[in-house]
C-alpha cells in the first residue's frame, strides 16, 4: 500500500521549544510517530520537507499533468476523493503561495460540492508513467464556475512507493463519453452490492481523503488526499461489509493515518483505468495496529478498517484510458 506520507491536519505544537517555530506535525501524527520511536526525528525531518509554499520543482511540475487527484468535505462533513481531468496547464503556480486550476464544475461528482469558496481542499499531483507525485493541501479562493485558486497551507514531494506504472491518454471519443447518459445517472447505495465488492476485489489502487479541524483559526480545515497501492485484491471485504486495508511501511509521515486518529472520518475513491469508471465511498476509518487478524496480511504493520456509509458508483467518468488497453 502506499506510504504514510499523507499531508497534513491541524499543526498543533506538541514538541515546540522556546524560540523554534511549531511543530510541523498534529497530536494523531505525533503519536503514531511516538509508537514507533521516530518522533525525534521525524521532528527534524518534518521541518525540512513540509513546507508553507510550493518549490520551484513543484511548480514545474504541476503544469505537466493531464489529471489530479482532489480530496474535498461536502456540508455534511463527510470527506470524498476524487479523479479530475484536464489538459495540461489546468494546474498552475500563478506564485509560490497559489495554485490556480482550471476545471468545470460536475454536479455528478460528491466530491464537487466541497469545492466552493473557503473550502479546504488536498491535492495529490501524480504521474502513473513516471511515479512521481506530489501534495498539497491549503483553501479553495473560488474566482468563477470554472476555475479557482488554492492558498496552500502545505506542500511537499512524496516517495514513488506502492505506485502501478501506467501509461495514460485521453480517449479518443472522450466527448462522447463525456456526454453519455450513464455518466449523469450515477449508481449509489449504502450497503454494497456485488458489482461494488467486484469494483473493489480487482483494484490495485485506490486514494483516500481525510481531514481534520484546526482549533486555530488561522488554520482552519486542513484536507489530505493520497495513495494506496498493492496488488489486485490487496483490499479485502469482511462479513460486515468493512473493507479491510493493510497498511504497509512508510516514510512515517503518518498524515492520514493521524488524521484519523483525530477524526476517523475518511473518504475513497477506486477507478477502472481501463473503462473509466469511478467508485467513490465515505465512511468511518479504524485502525486496526496489531494482533491476530494483523498477521494474516503478510508484510502489513497495521490495518485500517474502513466502513462505508454511502457508495457512489459513476460509468465511464474519468476520460483517460491505459494506453493500448495495458498497463504500461
Amino acid at each position: 500500500m502506499s506510504d504514510h506520507s499523507d499531508t497534513n491536519t491541524h499543526r498543533t505544537a506538541p514538541q515546540n521549544t522556546p524560540g523554534r517555530t511549531p511543530s510541523p506535525w498534529h497530536a494523531g501524527e505525533v503519536r503514531l510517530q511516538e509508537i514507533l520511536g521516530v518522533d525525534a526525528r521525524m521532528e527534524e525531518v518534518g521541518r525540512k520537507v513540509l513546507r508553507d509554499h510550493m518549490i520551484e520543482q513543484h511548480r514545474l511540475f504541476y503544469p505537466q499533468l493531464p489529471f489530479a487527484v482532489l480530496g474535498t468535505v461536502d456540508g455534511d462533513g463527510n470527506p470524498w476523493a476524487t479523479l479530475r481531468a484536464n489538459r495540461p496547464g489546468f494546474l498552475f503556480a500563478t506564485d509560490p503561495y497559489h495554485l490556480s486550476v482550471t476545471l468545470p464544475r460536475d454536479q455528478t461528482d460528491p466530491a464537487d460540492i466541497g469545492l466552493n469558496d473557503g473550502d479546504g481542499i488536498g491535492l495529490l499531483g501524480i504521474e502513473l508513467h513516471t511515479r512521481r507525485r506530489n501534495r498539497l493541501n491549503g483553501t479553495i479562493l473560488r474566482r468563477n464556475e470554472t476555475s479557482f485558486d488554492i492558498k496552500v497551507g502545505h506542500s511537499f514531494g512524496n516517495c514513488p512507493k506502492y505506485i502501478h506504472p501506467r501509461n495514460l491518454a485521453f480517449a479518443p471519443d472522450v466527448e462522447d463519453l463525456q456526454s453519455q447518459d450513464l455518466r449523469k445517472s450515477p449508481q449509489t447505495g449504502v450497503t454494497l452490492t456485488k458489482d461494488v465488492r467486484d469494483f473493489i476485489s480487482q483494484s490495485d489502487t485506490f486514494f483516500i481523503t481525510s481531514y481534520v479541524d484546526n482549533a486555530a483559526p488561522d488554520r482552519g480545515r486542513e484536507v489530505d488526499v493520497s495513495h494506496r497501492g498493492g496488488p489486485p485484491g490487496f483490499v479485502t471485504i469482511d462479513d460486515t461489509g468493512a473493507l479491510i486495508i493493510p497498511d504497509y511501511a512508510g516514510n512515517r509521515f503518518f498524515n492520514t493515518l493521524g488524521n484519523l486518529v483525530i477524526n476517523p472520518l475518511a473518504g475513497l475513491v477506486f477507478v477502472d483505468f481501463t473503462t473509466g469508471d469511478m467508485l467513490q465511498l465515505t465512511g468511518t476509518a479504524e485502525i486496526v495496529m496489531g494482533g491476530a487478524m494483523v498477521t494474516q496480511f503478510v508484510g502489513a504493520e497495521r490495518l485500517l478498517s474502513f466502513s462505508p456509509s454511502r457508495w457512489v458508483l459513476r460509468r465511464a467518468v474519468f476520460p483517460m484510458r491505459m494506453a493500448g488497453g495495458a498497463e504500461g
